[in-house]
């Protein structure tokens, strides 16, 4: 007799196994397999100096690139305490959870517990005339269950965890690039009105003495009360575009104290003559935003994680193999409740297959699907601004660093014919209207060259951002 249930219980669980292998056979949780991205990355960066080799700027550190001590100084405090970094690890510190839990999922539950019943029974029950008065009854239970990953759907939910953890990740490290960024930017830009704040100075003294000039000249009767006037007027023109200067400098001061998480101060500088950004300009192949853009990384990772989920809605569809289990020890009387007699054991194993549950199960699969083709477009889109972005900034750095060699001509050509304006004009060989037209120009192309330079170290933090450096 024993040899016979032997067999019976062999061949059930034989009988389940062909079972669970013949449905498996129907799904098998895919893998994910990153999409063709060749025409999105296809002269992705249009330049007629395509690159040649994987040699890119975004794998120089940001501590090579940025050689200002002062501004290497601010970029490591905004690091340490810039609000936006702060919250990007906490979310990493959620998202590790999460990947924990997902890790868990091939391990069972257990479920441990202690009860007490009291039990009253009506009189008119059937059990009445067997048992008289209340009953108490007595349990210590522990509860396990366990489900079998037949269809790959613990593994594919433990991916899709996993995906949205290094998606926060590669959020951080996008925060990072961008911070880096901005520090720069607002270090170059403050730089740039310090320069514009001294030009502007230069010009308010040099105005000062042409409205005496100017003035000594009228009392010789070379020029009349208007030219004085004129004079006067382009004096304060000036000393107005310095309070702006400084206002712009203090805004300017206040928003770098934002970035560093700092409360608002004036920061010690170096001057925008000393700039200059020795890392030599390489692209790299476009193919490396896929590794070195973080925020290309995380759309992929975001389409990783709705792959994964498509597979664990797919697999709800399918009979799911689950086994239970309870034992503990069980009695009426509680001075009796530890007695070996009190112990008690329950083992079920089975496959349920869901049938008819208000369409909910397949509504997920679908709704699963958009969603991946959802994050599919999102992450080609993604890429495709990454490369418009290095477009712009390199084609930004090109443009800019030609004007500058215009501009610098400007300069001498507008500041000589100030020189001579003022001499023509004392020698009564022109008028004061020239000399205020080669005043104003020398002064815009003055500020012109100095926002020029600011531009072009500015293209590169772009370019060096929009390349995906300052991460690693």
């Amino acid at each position: 007799m024993k040899t016979n249930k032997k067999y019976k219980t062999i061949s059930k669980g034989a009988l389940l196994l062909v079972v669970v292998v013949t449905l498996q056979s129907c799904f098998v949780a895919k893998d994910y397999e990153r999409p063709d991205v060749t025409p999105e990355t296809e002269a992705l960066f249009r330049t007629e100096n395509l690159p040649q080799d994987s040699v890119s700027m975004a794998n120089v550190s940001w501590k090579t690139m940025f050689t200002d001590t002062y501004l290497q100084q601010y970029i490591e405090e905004g690091l340490q305490n810039n609000m936006d970094i702060r919250m990007a690890l906490q979310q990493i510190q959620s998202a590790t959870a999460y990947a924990k839990e997902g890790k868990a999922g091939y391990f069972p539950s257990l479920d441990l517990g202690a009860n007490v019943t009291h039990q009253k029974l009506s009189e008119n029950s059937q059990f009445a005339s067997l048992i008289t008065g209340d009953i108490d009854t007595y349990d210590i239970t522990a509860s396990l269950s366990w489900e079998a990953d037949i269809w790959g759907k613990i593994r594919s939910n433990r991916r899709a965890t996993q995906a949205a953890y290094l998606q926060t990740v590669s959020a951080h490290q996008l925060v990072k690039t961008e911070l880096i960024s901005n520090i720069a930017n607002a270090y170059y830009n403050l730089l740039a009105l310090d320069a514009q704040l001294e030009v502007t100075k230069q010009t308010i003294e040099t105005r000062r003495i042409g409205v005496e000039t100017i003035k000594a000249l009228k009392d010789a009767g070379q020029v009349t009360q208007v030219a004085v006037d004129q004079n006067i007027a382009q004096y304060n023109n000036a000393r107005a575009l310095q309070v702006d200067l400084e206002a712009a400098i203090f805004k300017t001061e206040n928003t770098l104290s934002i970035l560093l998480g700092k409360t608002p101060q004036k920061f010690e500088r170096s001057r925008l003559e000393t700039q200059h950004i020795e890392s030599e300009i390489k692209l790299g192949i476009p193919a490396q935003l896929l590794s070195n853009r973080p925020d290309v990384m995380a759309a992929e990772y975001g389409l990783i994680q709705s792959f994964e989920l498509t597979n664990v809605a797919t697999s709800n569809l399918y009979p799911s193999l689950t086994l239970t289990a309870s034992a503990g020890l069980e009695s009426l009387e509680l001075d009796k409740l530890l007695n070996v007699n009190s112990l008690f054991a329950t083992v079920v194993g089975g496959i349920a297959q869901p049938i008819f549950n208000k369409r909910h199960l397949k509504t997920l699969k679908e709704v699963a699907k958009a969603d991946q083709e959802q994050a599919l477009l999102s992450f080609k889109k993604t890429l495709l601004i990454a490369g418009n972005e290095v477009s712009n900034a390199l084609y930004t750095y090109e443009a800019e660093t030609e004007k500058y060699e215009y501009r610098k001509l400007e300069v001498e050509a507008l500041r000589a014919a100030e020189t001579n304006s003022e001499e023509l004009l004392k020698n009564g060989y022109a008028n004061y209207l020239d000399l205020l037209t080669a005043r104003q120009s020398a002064l815009s192309a003055e500020l012109s060259i100095i926002d020029s330079k600011l531009q072009q170290l500015s293209s590169v933090v772009n370019l060096y951002e929009a390349l995906g450096g300052g991460w690693k």
